[in-house]
């Protein structure tokens, strides 16, 4: 994990004709995490060759900084282009070396192709933007494609899929490096919804799909505010004034998973941020997020994220780095 004190150095490249979008999610989201007072991320934009570069927005982005802040990057984040997705051979080399030097690679929507061409994704899962899907398949049928998810970790290696799954990845990331509490306060600021289930290197990854809908929006605020009681299906109707059947349908419909799919979700993800951010006792952390006993918690933490809890605390405790620590109570 970064330490507060040395930003993690992001090197997001632009290949030609880049997506604007792509390069203004990483600005966006890295450039928001604070550690201890201090800046988590420094966040340089590069290119094959510096200069303007095209976008496929129709305008020309002008990028400073050429392939040697790749060499001097913790991780390397490569943009979305255009089609029809041609490799960049500089920038082909340039990951494979980063790669090989041990840094983390990842890319957002058809930057994919890029990681391909290096042999990055030989027989790991990726994903790509699902309408290009089938090119990526073809052009390189020993990618493990994925074309269901939001985003995959393999290794050092993450993909997205388009669009706004880029703020799904990057969020992973902010996660895996400064735990869910820094990537849900990211989240509030940047007013985007900080849907990260669990999950570490080697697992895929496959965030709850974004609402869309708003007849079950007070009922799932009433149930964040209740994790810690034993809620049913049940109570979730009566609060919702519906039937069993009625809620459930338009839960899905409108969170794309069950109401109790839903609901072990944010109690894994409540979970997490108080492993983080207090000293709780395993049975006080379990209680508080209506998983009942550590043997619960236990078994959820280690099926979603592949830690015990002992060993998130271990690894994302932020008590001592100016975090608001909890150790007696909940709030």
């Amino acid at each position: 994990m970064p330490q507060p004190c040395a930003p993690h150095r992001i090197a997001v490249v632009a290949p030609s004709p880049v997506s604007m979008f792509n390069l203004a999610i990483p600005e966006m989201l890295f450039g928001k995490v604070e550690v201890a007072g201090r800046p988590g991320y420094e966040v340089v934009i590069c290119a094959a060759e510096p200069g303007p570069v095209p976008t496929t927005g129709g305008l020309d982005l002008y990028v400073r900084r050429g392939l040697d802040a790749v060499r001097e990057a913790d991780t390397v984040l490569v943009a979305g282009t255009g089609e029809p997705f041609e490799p960049e051979p500089r920038i082909v080399t340039a990951v494979r070396e980063a790669a090989a030097d041990g840094r983390r690679i990842a890319s957002l929507c058809t930057g994919a192709f890029q990681l391909a061409e290096a042999g990055l994704l030989h027989g790991r899962r990726a994903t790509t933007y699902w309408a290009h899907a089938e090119e990526l398949r073809r052009r390189y049928p020993h990618v493990d494609l994925r074309g269901d998810v939001l985003y995959v970790q393999d290794g050092p290696y993450v993909t997205s899929s388009g669009y706004a799954a880029g703020i799904d990845l990057c969020l992973h990331i902010i996660r895996t490096d400064y735990g869910a509490a820094v990537a849900n306060e990211v989240a509030r600021r940047a007013l985007v919804a900080p849907v990260r289930p669990g999950g570490q290197t080697q697992f895929t990854q496959t965030p709850l799909p974004p609402e869309r809908g708003t007849a079950c929006a007070d009922t799932r605020g009433w149930a964040m505010r209740n994790l810690d009681k034993p809620l049913t299906l049940t109570d979730l109707a009566r609060h919702a004034g519906v039937s069993v059947r009625t809620l459930t349908r338009r839960f899905h419909a409108e969170s794309g998973v069950s109401p109790l799919q839903w609901l072990l979700h944010q109690r894994i993800e409540r979970a997490k941020e108080l492993l983080e951010t207090t000293a709780l006792p395993m049975d006080q952390v379990a209680h508080a997020c209506g998983l009942g006993t550590a043997d619960s918690l236990r078994g959820h933490l280690v099926r979603r994220t592949g830690l015990t809890p002992s060993a998130y605390r271990a690894q994302f405790s932020r008590l001592g780095t100016g975090a608001d620590a909890v150790t007696s109570s909940v709030a």
